[in-house]
């Protein structure tokens, strides 16, 4: 497995009326948290969009626990739960200020070639970074 921690401060625009951070900004927190850890492993999204891919989210799930709320600090923590094949599976916890449990959720991402759209299986210069990076916990 590899794993990352990142946080970020919930602006009063990641907000609703309720004061609650809005469902669709979560999505916006997994790509912070997923751009961190990739870049850890040495994969960073512009190496690879200059080797020719693109990485659509083919599938996202989300679980609900507790709201974040405007200027908390929230921890992402991104996962690597499996090596990739076919796709990049990635699994989100957030937490509140407070440590508590807010956000569980996974997100599936897909390769493309670039030039063609066309889906492509997990290029070898991200397998073998994962490779690189991988722990038994």
């Amino acid at each position: 497995m590899i794993q990352h921690e990142t946080t970020v401060r919930v602006r009063y625009a990641d907000t609703d009326q309720m004061g609650f951070v809005y469902y669709g900004k979560y999505a916006e927190y997994f790509e912070v948290g997923r751009v961190e850890l990739v870049r850890k492993i040495g994969v960073p999204y512009t190496k690879v969009e200059e080797e020719g891919f693109l990485m659509p989210v083919a599938e996202m799930r989300i679980q609900y626990k507790l709201p974040l709320t405007y200027d908390e600090l929230a921890t992402i923590r991104t996962k690597v739960p499996e090596k990739p094949r076919a796709s990049f599976l990635t699994e989100y916890e957030i937490y509140n200020e407070e440590g508590k449990l807010s956000i569980l959720a996974m997100v599936k991402l897909a390769f493309l070639k670039k030039d063609t759209g066309r889906p492509v299986s997990v290029p070898k210069f991200v397998i073998d970074a994962v490779e690189k990076h991988w722990s038994v916990e």
